[in-house]
């Protein structure tokens, strides 16, 4: 997906060879390209939790005859454990930018070119935007050309293979965001929704707090309020455990899990934060993204 254009079909026979062998082709790199994303994520995860471990032994939160395995599974500091997005943007950025200062270097030294076209042609070749201003391997001869053929091709391939793996990074990054931005301006231009939203999220709810204000509440106002039409009830007035067990239906499905769970000693590694911000039923490049690295969250 390069498209420099520097070499193109010239007949009927040719191009539709490209037609088919580029349908297969493009479907097969982008394959590659997954594989290669789930390896260095896998890679970077292995190493960044081994950091992390380390960490918490020298902090004391693990003993010092830690192993890993299922018999310790039940330790707080590993349970569900994840490296963060921003690291793992971090450390390809740096890689990124490291492959390109090197390929740069070589492109002055043969093509010629200044360090800022070099670093100009590494971004426009990574990225697979390929204007064809600058081509490589376009003179008649080099001195080493074979030495220098196999090291382009080998830049070329790492540099966007790891373009390819921080652009999904990006892209996870950048709908965090627009997911944290769309939440703080939710239901702010409409009053009414906003006031019907407080008014169910209060209905038949337990919260910190609720008893208070119910008492103060009690203390104010000598009417008394309908449960069904107002979500309030009086100080006075006990809750049965069948309404309790209504309106916490879910939490007590999700706490009865938990328990069952713990009890036979496998508890689901998979972040509840990947199954709540929707990105969960992502495919390709963005599952794989998901399913290693730990999802930020608002407060990040």
């Amino acid at each position: 997906t390069l498209g420099f254009g520097m070499t193109t079909p010239a007949t009927v026979a040719g191009k539709v060879f490209l037609i088919i062998y580029g349908l297969f082709g493009c479907a097969g790199t982008i394959l590659f390209f997954n594989l290669f994303l789930e390896r260095i994520i896998s890679l970077l995860a292995f190493i960044m939790k081994a950091c992390h471990e380390r960490q918490l032994r020298r902090s004391g939160l693990l003993p010092p005859n830690f192993r890993r395995g299922p018999a310790m599974t039940g330790v707080g500091g590993l349970v569900g454990w994840k490296p963060s997005v921003y690291h793992v943007m971090l450390i390809l950025g740096i890689f990124a930018i490291t492959l390109s200062c090197c390929a740069s270097a070589m492109y002055t030294a043969v093509e010629g070119w200044n360090y800022v076209d070099s670093l100009y042609y590494c971004f426009v070749t990574f990225s697979t935007i390929g204007f064809g201003d600058l081509v490589s391997s376009q003179n008649a001869a080099y001195q080493n050309q074979g030495l220098y053929r196999f090291g382009n091709f080998i830049f070329i391939l790492m540099g966007v293979c790891c373009i390819y793996s921080l652009f999904n990074v990006i892209s996870i990054v950048i709908k965090q965001i627009l997911n944290w931005v769309l939440k703080k301006f939710e239901c702010r231009c409409c009053p009414k929704c906003h006031k019907s939203s407080t008014r169910l999220g209060r209905r038949n709810a337990i919260t910190p707090g609720a008893r208070l204000r119910r008492h103060n509440i009690s203390m104010d106002a000598d009417g008394q309020y309908d449960s069904d039409t107002e979500g309030r009830r009086l100080s006075g007035e006990m809750i049965s455990m069948r309404d309790l067990t209504a309106s916490n239906k879910v939490s007590l499905a999700i706490l009865q899990k938990q328990l069952s769970e713990t009890a036979n000693g496998y508890p689901r590694n998979v972040c509840i934060n990947t199954r709540q911000n929707g990105f969960s039923a992502g495919v390709g490049a963005l599952a794989i993204m998901n399913n290693r690295l730990a999802e930020t969250s608002d407060s990040r």
